[in-house]
């Protein structure tokens, strides 16, 4: 049986804005067992990409503080460990692809020097041999011309190209667990498909776990074991990826799938669209998230948030189930 390697239990973050509070995420709980992929999908704003930075402790203190919750990794709570500590965990078992490369590569260093930088750091190896390694895993995510790429600086790559290179770097010590933040943005469709391709297959390989944090649901399906949908800080599902796109229960889940173009659709039929837009966290007093844009909203919706329940093989957090 799979091992359980990363477990969020109620996590909260709010963000302290002078005389505001912002609960951007509020009471967010999975888990992710060794090799297998979680997509985290949902709107901008959401608390996708916070939920991400609090497990690797990245968040800027202040604003953001982890007010609840646990984040239990192979055991240990990270919350509990020191800036320290982190830093001996960061990149080396727990690595992250951020969403734009152009601002997280360093442009006045060589590829070669950030991505030995990693392993001279977290491995104890020589200058030579983190170079020789580095050349190795520019080769795994398939970027021709290694030698030559070392050498390079990241306005000479195109975004494909940089994209790889983050993924060469988040990769260089083997991590048990991956998060991904958006990595295929900005990407043209077929550069898109060979990161997603490339991703799996590394997956495969080394058998980490994976945290893919997206608004595609195509990405999702391409690459996910199970999914988290997300709205306004809170998980609204969570089940397997079979389950959300053949069964969905949730109505901001459905409206997401009723959302995606078919290219079998005719031509004079419009998408259906999810009306309204997401509240701000700090608007939100009572009542369902999604109340104020669902078509099925009733009196209870209004004055009381649902818990998450189970339907079937989904979790789901809707008046309309219980």
């Amino acid at each position: 049986m799979n091992q359980e390697i990363l477990k969020v239990n109620d996590l909260g973050v709010h963000f302290y804005i002078e005389d505001r509070v912002i609960p951007a995420v509020d009471g967010v709980s999975f888990s992710l067992l060794k090799g297998e992929t979680l997509g985290i999908v949902g709107e901008s704003g959401c608390g996708k990409s916070v939920t991400a930075l609090s497990i690797m402790r990245l968040l800027q203190t202040p604003p953001a503080r982890i007010v609840k919750g646990e984040i239990w990794f192979k055991a240990e709570n990270l919350l509990s460990k020191s800036d320290e500590e982190m830093r001996k965990i960061r990149g080396n078992d727990i690595s992250m692809i951020f969403q734009e490369p152009m601002t997280s590569l360093n442009p006045v260093f060589t590829i070669g020097r950030q991505i030995s930088e990693v392993m001279i750091q977290h491995q104890n190896l020589s200058q030579k041999e983190a170079l020789s390694r580095t050349i190795e895993m520019l080769r795994l995510v398939r970027i021709p011309l290694a030698e030559k790429i070392v050498k390079q600086y990241p306005h000479q790559l195109s975004g494909g190209m940089r994209q790889r290179v983050m993924i060469a770097m988040a990769l260089a010590c083997n991590p048990e667990l991956l998060i991904a933040d958006e990595p295929t943005t900005a990407l043209d469709v077929t550069v898109e498909a060979q990161i997603l391709e490339l991703i799996n297959e590394l997956k495969e390989k080394l058998n980490s776990a994976i945290i893919m944090i997206t608004h595609d649901l195509g990405v999702v399906a391409e690459i996910a074991d199970k999914v988290a949908v997300m709205y306004a800080g809170r998980i609204v599902e969570y089940a397997d990826v079979s389950s959300i796109f053949n069964r969905p229960k949730h109505p901001y889940t459905i409206g997401l799938l009723e959302a995606i173009p078919d290219i079998d659709m005719q031509k004079e039929k419009r998408l259906k669209e999810i009306k309204g837009m997401v509240p701000l966290p700090d608007e939100i007093k009572e009542g369902c998230r999604f109340k104020t844009r669902c078509e099925y909203v009733r009196a209870s919706c209004i004055t009381k948030e649902p818990s998450l329940i189970r339907v079937g093989s989904n979790l789901v957090r809707c008046w309309n189930y219980i």
